[in-house]
């Protein structure tokens, strides 16, 4: 499978409402969301988004 698609980086502080919505997504509640946060600005984490344009090839082969 390809992927045709674009992709937006976002830096803390505007990445952590996301980076939230990331971790709930997959692994629920945090036990300590201020230890999360704190921890995802020492990490300097970021939120790489993707947004997909085109998908193939489109038939079976």
């Amino acid at each position: 499978m390809q992927l045709a698609c674009t992709t937006e980086v976002v830096s803390l502080p505007d990445a952590m409402d996301g980076l939230v919505a990331y971790y709930r997504a997959l692994s629920g509640e945090h036990p300590d969301w201020d230890d999360y946060r704190r921890a995802m600005v020492e990490d300097q984490r970021c939120l790489v988004r993707f947004t997909v344009l085109a998908a193939g090839p489109d038939a079976a082969g």
